[in-house]
């Protein structure tokens, strides 16, 4: 009889057995690192750790993330006081979870323990799978090293007084879970009201996690209060709580608070809602345009409200079927409602809103579309904890932060994902299906055993977690293995495999959670949920095709309804997209079919016997700093972003190399060695770059595309989610639409993903893709156009030729542009001679006086500044010596100034602040910054200047300057010059990305919903 015990067998650590003389860590091979992190910007070291221990298979940038992320930093019982080994994290954290399985009578052997603590700590040492981030921070600091650490307002439940109870320390028990879905009520004070939230709300940021909430409850603005007086409205309190969210950031994190804010489609406040966001970038481009720096971290971006959060709407389904008939009764209304007075209703086109929505999401990315009615479809615990079916406090309401954990309010998820290519034998190509499945076993019950022994920030959770024992098992990496699989991420093969593999992910992991509640229990509310449970793993079966299977060769099935045995879909609108085994069966992966069926057929079969440990199993989370910590080559089920990988040096400094994976798959499509050598050093084919006067060598365009010996019906493999340089290939907008409808039936959470569009995409592509997202069953997505945020630059190519606003581009971009272009760039100094007309600009900053002369030639162009200041023999007037030279030089040399001072906006050093003595400019953000609006003035532009002159239009750059030495002849034909030849590539190669808030690098990218750090691992998100 199949029981919990049989998922206690080695399969990893088969050597082991009766060998006393060898434990699990000798199963790999060490070696010692020094970790080195420094910031960007500063050169300051923010991690510094030597003679660290790791398994040698480990690459730098692994053990990077892992020792500054990860490894504690205090109170360890070594020499040093923290961690330094990486067995000694990995010893923590297994060793938590098996005493914890013990308490829980899942282990109830010396055997048994033993060989999940080997099985376990191989997979986690082997980077086949890891936790998320909170269970590396805290699970088992006390059990380990008798770290406990103070009473925080932390809950769980006792199982001896069957309630909940405050912990008595932070670290005997873990705090494990990412992801927090919290509620609110319209009340201003006690329980879960307006006020609470900021308080539950900081307890969740300070300790690192995210929090998602349902704000459709707050009344809206004018509506009628209890007391008298009308209300203040749901934006005056949600634009608080944003600025809540941003001062913990301040206060000493290194990221900004993870937070999700939704809202449902008939609030009254939903237009101010939906264009929130959008009217804050416009803000944020203004304040560009003044000199304040537009990074995601810098002073336009703090000065705005509504950026500590994703906001998403939820749609109804009677909402998008108007939508779908927009074109045929382009009348269609809704009812706004208000919350409790009637009075404030109004009816609305529903154009209004989608018109608004699709406008907002385009320019900025916010709100984006989760779809109530499907996430509700596949809810299994609709009746919640008082059996009360449809009442809204027992719907899915909300998600987490990057919208992957959608589940009841008050409700919490602790995630784990699974590195998919560590399961594939690149040599046999064959995935190792059972090891995957024997694997999913084991996390499974790791996650099981983090809500036994966790705790949580609020009675509530902790209720809500014991009661319905939600866990979050997902996968990384997915790029990787259809790439060296050979079949194209946008493809119904690669689609038909990730499919395959997440179904049995699910399906096993519903198998583990019967194998667990027959030896232990359901989870609490399980009776009352039963019927709408089975319900749902039903769909899930006729999803993988295995309901059929379970019919033929289960007999239960005997027992079972037709309507429970018929082959169409039960509660569902819409057909979800099936598994196609067909196709496995062609491309001889017949064997991940059967273990398909075999996994719903398990599911089903003791499902019905024993019902279900935990009321969810899986989740698809963006994964950022666990994939680095894994070596993934690519995160969640994300596509490449591109061909040209940087492997961290362990003396520091990167190696740029041909992704690897690229190899692996050429080797597997049967090319041979001296094939594949040519084509990987196509793709990382260098020029010589001098730019801003330093020379170094730079990666044509890492295009895989015209590579000698690729055959043509290969390129769709190597696609990528971006053109790679002049590249035309990229993965079309609906191949990520199409992978994530594939998915979304066989998981039990949703995915975070989002939709990357060209910058040239119109408002129209945004509503097709959300209205297709509906209808192919999709939960909620996110659609981001690129170069749309302030803080992130329009990408640049030479492939396109569509034109587009130069002064969206910083200076190192047109400077770019025009050295590929190759024209109207002098290649000559003109040095000028004789006596120079100039005009002295005094400015003083702080204490520091400074002059600054702009000289023109006889052309009547500026061709010398000269900066000085009274601080004579100083370090400052050296520095402002260098400067001066360097921008009379680039001048001399023909870039043109408007360049230079796009170059110098918004640079932030000391002295800044308030600028006495000059009539025009009043304030500053460095030296650099007053230069640059000198230069501005001289151009006949004040816009930037806090007090214009009389008579000056903005619209007209020929107007008089106060010294009449204006002539923008010169500038203005080489900015026609330069338009002739701008090329920019929505899909090209991204010259800098958005600020890391941790390390100050430039290399922030989208992630799921999120963002990540390719340099740190930071993440924006919760996992």
């Amino acid at each position: 009889m199949i029981n919990v015990k049989n998922l206690f067998k080695r399969y990893y650590t088969k050597s082991l057995e009766n060998n006393p003389n060898k434990n699990v860590y000798d199963l790999f091979k060490w070696k010692k690192v020094d970790v080195l992190m420094k910031d960007f910007k500063t050169n300051k070291t923010l991690v510094y750790m030597k003679n660290l221990e790791f398994p040698s298979s480990y690459s730098q940038t692994a053990c990077d993330i892992i020792a500054s992320k990860y490894f504690r930093k205090a109170g360890v019982p070594t020499k040093y006081g923290y961690e330094t080994s990486l067995k000694m994290v990995a010893h923590r954290m297994v060793n938590f979870w098996t005493k914890s399985l013990i308490d829980e009578n899942l282990i109830t052997t010396k055997e048994e323990e033993k060989i999940f603590y080997d099985e376990v700590m191989y997979i986690l040492l082997n980077q086949m799978f890891a936790p998320n981030s909170p269970q590396w921070f805290n699970t088992g600091l006390a059990l380990s090293y008798g770290i406990k650490g103070n009473k925080q307002g932390l809950y769980y439940f006792d199982k001896n007084l069957n309630k909940i109870v405050e912990s008595s320390d932070t670290y005997t028990r873990t705090q494990a879970s990412a992801c927090f879905i919290v509620s609110i009520k319209d009340k201003l004070l006690g329980s879960h009201s307006i006020s609470e939230q900021f308080i539950t709300e900081t307890k969740l940021f300070k300790g690192g996690s995210g929090t998602g909430s349902n704000y459709s409850s707050i009344r809206a603005i004018g509506e009628k209060l209890s007391g008298g007086g009308e209300s203040s409205g749901l934006m005056s309190f949600l634009k608080a709580l944003d600025r809540n969210a941003g001062a913990i950031k301040s206060g000493g994190t290194t990221r900004r608070a993870a937070k999700m804010v939704c809202l449902d489609v008939d609030h009254p406040e939903i237009l101010d809602f939906i264009t929130w966001k959008s009217k804050e970038e416009d803000k944020v481009r203004a304040l560009g345009k003044m000199g304040y720096s537009t990074d995601f971290e810098g002073e336009a971006y703090e000065t705005v409200s509504g950026q500590n959060a994703n906001n998403s709407i939820q749609f109804s389904d009677e909402f998008m079927k108007k939508v779908e008939t927009l074109h045929q009764k382009p009348d269609e209304t809704i009812r706004l409602k208000g919350r409790v007075d009637s009075s404030v209703d109004k009816i609305v086109n529903v154009s209004d809103i989608w018109e608004s929505f699709n406008e907002s999401a385009f320019k900025c990315a916010d709100p984006a579309p989760q779809f109530s009615d499907t996430f509700n479809a596949w809810h299994t615990c609709p009746a919640g904890e008082d059996g009360l079916l449809g009442e809204k406090h027992n719907r899915i309401n909300s998600t987490n932060p990057c919208g992957e954990y959608a589940f009841l309010d008050d409700s919490s998820c602790n995630l784990a994902s699974m590195n998919v290519f560590k399961f594939y034998d690149v040599k046999n190509k064959i995935f190792d299906v059972e090891g995957y499945i024997h694997s999913i076993g084991l996390i499974q019950l790791v996650l099981e055993s983090s809500i036994n022994w966790g705790q949580f920030p609020t009675e509530d959770i902790a209720r809500k977690t014991h009661l319905f024992r939600t866990t979050g098992l997902g996968i990384s990496n997915l790029a990787s293995l259809l790439m060296v699989m050979g079949y194209p991420y946008d493809s119904h093969e690669g689609r038909t495999i990730a499919s395959s593999l997440i179904g049995i992910l699910t399906g096993h992991s519903y198998f583990v959670s019967s194998l667990m509640a027959k030896e232990i229990g359901t989870f609490s509310k399980y009776d009352i949920n039963k019927k709408y449970m089975l319900k749902v793993i039903r769909n899930h079966a006729r999803v993988s095709d295995s309901l059929k299977y379970f019919k033929n060769n289960s007999k239960l099935s005997s027992k079972l309804s037709q309507d429970e045995l018929k082959e169409s879909f039960e509660g569902l609108n819409y057909t979800p997209l099936k598994i196609d085994h067909d196709l496995l069966k062609k491309e001889n992966l017949d064997y991940i079919s059967s273990k398909l069926k075999k996994s719903w057929n398990n599911a089903l079969e003791y499902g019905y016997q024993y019902g279900y440990r935990n009321a969810q199993v899986s989740v698809i989370a963006p994964t950022g700093t666990i994939s680095f910590a894994m070596d993934c080559g690519s995160t969640s089920i994300e596509p490449f972003f591109s061909h040209i990988v940087y492997k961290k040096l362990a003396g520091g400094g990167h190696l740029t190399m041909v992704n690897p994976v690229i190899k692996l798959s050429l080797e597997n499509l049967g090319y041979s060695s001296s094939q594949i050598k040519d084509i990987l050093n196509y793709v990382l084919r260098k020029e010589s770059i001098e730019e801003n006067g330093y020379s170094y060598e730079k990666i044509i365009d890492g295009k895989i595309e015209d590579a000698p010996h690729i055959k043509e019906k290969h390129l769709k493999i190597f696609d990528t989610a971006n053109k790679c340089g002049s590249g035309k290939r990229y993965i079309a907008p609906m191949g990520h639409v199409l992978m994530v409808a594939s998915i979304t039936p066989l998981i039990s959470g949703a995915i975070s993903k989002t939709v990357n569009l060209p910058n040239n995409a119109t408002i129209d592509n945004f509503k097709y893709v959300t209205l297709k997202s509906w209808k192919l069953g999709i939960k909620g997505i996110t659609l981001y156009r690129d170069g749309c945020k302030a803080s992130q630059p329009l990408n640049t190519t030479l492939s396109d030729s569509k034109s587009f606003n130069l002064e969206d581009l910083s200076y190192k971009e047109l400077l770019k542009i025009a050295k590929d272009s190759n024209k109207n760039c002098k290649s000559h100094r003109d040095k000028p001679i004789g006596i120079r007309n100039g005009t002295t600009h005094p400015a003083q900053i702080e204490d520091v006086k400074i002059y600054t002369t702009v000289n023109r030639n006889e052309d009547n162009e500026i061709c010398e500044i000269y900066i000085t200041t009274d601080r004579e023999g100083t370090t400052i007037t050296g520095l402002l010596n260098s400067l001066s030279k360097t921008l009379s030089v680039m001048l001399q040399y023909h870039v043109p100034p408007f360049n230079i001072s796009k170059m110098l906006r918004g640079q932030n050093y000391e002295p800044h602040g308030f600028v006495q003595k000059h009539p025009y400019i009043k304030h500053v953000s460095s030296i650099s910054d007053l230069v640059s609006k000198i230069i501005d003035i001289e151009l006949g532009d004040f816009s930037r200047c806090q007090i214009k002159p009389k008579g000056y239009n903005k619209n007209d750059l020929n107007s008089k300057t106060y010294n009449n030495k204006i002539n923008t002849t010169h500038n203005k034909e080489q900015l026609k010059d330069y338009s002739k030849n701008l090329n920019p590539s929505s899909n090209g190669e991204k010259l800098y990305g958005e600020s890391c808030p941790f390390c100050s690098g430039n290399n922030m990218v989208k992630n799921g919903t999120c963002k990540v750090c390719m340099d740190c691992g930071s993440t924006t998100g919760c996992s």
